[in-house]
Protein backbone atom coordinates (compact mmCIF):
# COMPACT_ATOMS: atom_id res chain seq x y z
CA UNK A 1 0.00 0.00 0.00
CA UNK A 2 1.66 3.56 -1.58
CA UNK A 3 1.44 6.56 0.51
CA UNK A 4 -0.16 9.28 -1.86
CA UNK A 5 2.10 12.60 -0.25
CA UNK A 6 0.22 15.08 -2.56
CA UNK A 7 -1.76 16.78 -0.34
CA UNK A 8 0.80 16.71 2.78
CA UNK A 9 3.26 18.48 -0.47
CA UNK A 10 0.53 20.64 -1.48
CA UNK A 11 0.42 22.19 2.58
CA UNK A 12 3.99 22.56 2.71
CA UNK A 13 4.18 24.27 -0.65
CA UNK A 14 1.33 26.64 0.92
CA UNK A 15 3.08 27.36 3.82
CA UNK A 16 6.42 27.92 2.05
CA UNK A 17 4.12 30.76 0.07
CA UNK A 18 2.88 32.18 2.46
CA UNK A 19 5.93 32.91 4.39
CA UNK A 20 7.79 34.35 1.61
CA UNK A 21 4.82 36.67 1.91
CA UNK A 22 5.45 37.20 5.35
CA UNK A 23 9.04 37.69 4.84
CA UNK A 24 8.18 40.34 1.72
CA UNK A 25 5.53 41.81 4.08
CA UNK A 26 8.35 42.22 7.30
CA UNK A 27 10.52 43.97 4.57
CA UNK A 28 8.11 46.38 3.24
CA UNK A 29 7.18 47.12 6.85
CA UNK A 30 10.66 47.52 7.79
CA UNK A 31 11.48 49.83 4.59
CA UNK A 32 8.51 51.60 5.33
CA UNK A 33 9.12 52.60 8.82
CA UNK A 34 12.90 53.43 7.50
CA UNK A 35 11.38 55.96 5.20
CA UNK A 36 9.62 57.71 7.70
CA UNK A 37 11.91 57.52 10.13
CA UNK A 38 14.42 59.57 7.44
CA UNK A 39 11.53 62.00 6.51
CA UNK A 40 10.87 62.79 10.23
CA UNK A 41 14.92 63.66 10.77
CA UNK A 42 14.58 65.75 7.92
CA UNK A 43 11.68 67.57 9.33
CA UNK A 44 13.35 67.80 13.18
CA UNK A 45 16.51 69.11 11.49
CA UNK A 46 14.08 71.69 9.52
CA UNK A 47 12.70 73.35 12.71
CA UNK A 48 15.80 73.53 14.27
CA UNK A 49 17.36 75.47 11.85
CA UNK A 50 14.29 77.82 11.74
CA UNK A 51 13.56 77.85 15.32
CA UNK A 52 15.88 76.29 17.73
CA UNK A 53 19.36 77.92 16.30
CA UNK A 54 17.89 81.61 15.78
CA UNK A 55 16.68 80.95 20.10
CA UNK A 56 20.18 80.04 21.19
CA UNK A 57 21.88 82.77 19.49
CA UNK A 58 19.45 85.19 21.55
CA UNK A 59 19.80 83.62 24.50
CA UNK A 60 23.99 83.42 23.80
CA UNK A 61 23.57 87.56 23.20
CA UNK A 62 21.29 87.88 26.52
CA UNK A 63 24.07 85.77 28.57
CA UNK A 64 26.48 87.25 27.41
CA UNK A 65 24.99 90.91 27.87
CA UNK A 66 24.14 89.64 32.00
CA UNK A 67 28.00 88.26 32.01
CA UNK A 68 29.02 91.80 31.22
CA UNK A 69 26.73 93.45 33.58
CA UNK A 70 27.63 91.06 36.43
CA UNK A 71 31.43 91.69 35.89
CA UNK A 72 30.73 95.70 35.99
CA UNK A 73 28.78 95.04 39.04
CA UNK A 74 31.32 93.26 40.73
CA UNK A 75 33.93 95.09 39.78
CA UNK A 76 32.02 98.59 41.06
CA UNK A 77 30.86 96.73 44.24
CA UNK A 78 34.59 96.04 44.84
CA UNK A 79 35.28 99.59 44.47
CA UNK A 80 32.68 101.14 46.89
CA UNK A 81 33.49 98.54 49.08
CA UNK A 82 37.39 99.60 49.45
CA UNK A 83 36.19 103.22 49.58
CA UNK A 84 33.75 102.63 52.12
CA UNK A 85 36.66 100.47 54.61
CA UNK A 86 38.38 103.44 53.55
CA UNK A 87 36.48 105.66 54.75
CA UNK A 88 35.84 103.82 58.17
CA UNK A 89 39.21 103.34 58.87
CA UNK A 90 39.92 106.84 58.37
CA UNK A 91 37.08 107.74 60.68
CA UNK A 92 38.65 105.18 63.10
CA UNK A 93 42.17 107.12 63.28
CA UNK A 94 40.28 110.43 63.38
CA UNK A 95 38.76 109.39 66.37
CA UNK A 96 41.27 107.52 68.02
CA UNK A 97 43.36 110.87 67.36
CA UNK A 98 40.79 113.22 68.65
CA UNK A 99 40.52 111.25 72.03
CA UNK A 100 43.81 111.17 72.67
Amino acid sequence: MGTDLTTTNVFLGVMAAVSLLEAVAVLGVFAAAFMVFRRLMQVINAIEERQVAPAVTRVNAILDDVKGVTSTMKREADRVDRVVRTAADTLDRWRAGSTS
